[in-house]
């Protein structure tokens, strides 16, 4: 357990003393925001702000990460590298983009073919590796089977699971990236379901089939592989999310960019999918879908009868021209997210004790 602790306090540390680093040196080099000229009229002022703030956050999770195995002599995992790996990958999918809008001063960075060709190939690869070298048990770091607590139902194939990873992936990354319109909203809500799935990672490991012969009830363990990894790496997460709010928070002294935003979102995913509660997610992630489907409602609405649901999508937005101040909608959506993770850790402990 020494290894959650190291690994969110290490995290926590690095972006609260790294990032104003960061900031200095993006500043001198004019890598600024590029605000888009519909939206609310509040958020001009932020123009020139520095972006990419996702470099400082995702170093600090893998120096973090690292740092612990090296200090307590643990080994890394598979399952805990994989999903750093989808972090990282995405997050390289993020800089890109926000580079190409720095360098050409324009709102849309990749084009959107590029973009989602760059999250396909990274998705993908997660997925397959994902389901390749077994543990002496006979675990891969996911299960062909849809879960939501735990696995349920029959196996969907590696083709149908591939399919649905991306899936996921996806809807995760885009979901963080369109709550990232507020200053700390995205940043506040990951923390929070980070810190659920430090959780869940703990809980999962005391109760894991490796150690059935030491539970009161062995039928029901939780055959997951590599939870404790799982919850050292949300726990980096959690750390070096909270430290980049610091600097983040309302008035932010830097952004995240799609740098962070996309990574955040497959970091999400992929400890959803190792820990075998992709489904959960839905839940414990309840602003991210939130704000997502106000877009596609507002999208979809709109193409149909050329009429708006909403002021502005995403949702935030829709509130800020209401005339609610930047900071009462972020502080009321995080009350939201919150609510979110404890139900949903609330039906986390239920399907367990329903098993007991």
């Amino acid at each position: 357990m020494k290894q959650i602790l190291f690994s969110g306090v290490i995290g926590l540390f690095l972006t609260l003393a790294g990032t104003p680093l960061l900031i200095k040196f993006l500043a001198r080099k004019g890598y600024g925001q590029f605000i888009r000229d519909d939206g609310p009229r509040g958020h001009h002022g932020k123009r020139g702000t520095p972006t990419m703030g996702g470099i400082a956050f995702i170093l600090a999770t893998l120096i973090a990460y690292f740092a612990t195995k090296l200090i307590t002599g643990a080994p890394t995992t598979f399952s805990g590298l994989l999903v750093l790996f989808l972090m990282g990958g995405m997050g390289l999918v993020g800089f890109l983009d926000d580079y190409i809008k720095i360098v050409k001063q324009r709102s849309l960075g990749l084009r959107a073919k590029a973009k989602m060709a760059g999250q396909l190939i990274v998705g993908i690869a997660f997925a397959v590796l994902s389901l390749q070298f077994a543990d002496v048990r006979g675990n891969t770091a996911a299960s062909t089977k849809l879960s939501f607590v735990t696995d349920f139902g029959w196996s969907i194939g590696p083709v149908l699971f591939v399919v649905w990873a991306l899936f996921m992936i996806l809807a995760m990354s885009n979901g963080v990236n369109l709550t990232d319109g507020l200053d700390g909203l995205a940043t506040g809500a990951s923390v929070m379901v980070f810190g659920a799935y430090t959780f869940i990672g703990v809980w999962q490991f005391q109760e894991s089939c490796a150690n059935a012969t030491t539970l009161t009830n062995p039928g029901a363990c939780f055959e997951v592989r590599d939870p404790l990894d799982l919850a050292v790496v949300a726990s980096a997460l959690m750390g070096a999310c909270f430290g980049f709010l610091w600097w983040n928070t309302s008035p932010a002294k830097i952004f995240m960019g799609d740098t962070g935003s996309l990574a955040l979102g497959g970091a999400l995913a992929g400890l959803a999918i190792c820990s075998r509660t992709e489904m959960l997610m839905a839940i414990l992630g309840g602003l991210f879908v939130l704000i997502t489907m106000s877009v596609v409602i507002q999208v979809g609405f709109f193409k149909m009868t050329g009429k708006r649901v909403f002021k502005m999508a995403p949702l935030q937005h829709h509130f800020e021209l209401k005339g609610w101040s930047e900071v009462l909608v972020v502080v009321r959506f995080w009350i939201i997210q919150g609510m979110c993770v404890i139900v949903g850790l609330g039906l986390f402990y239920a399907g367990w004790a329903a098993d007991k």
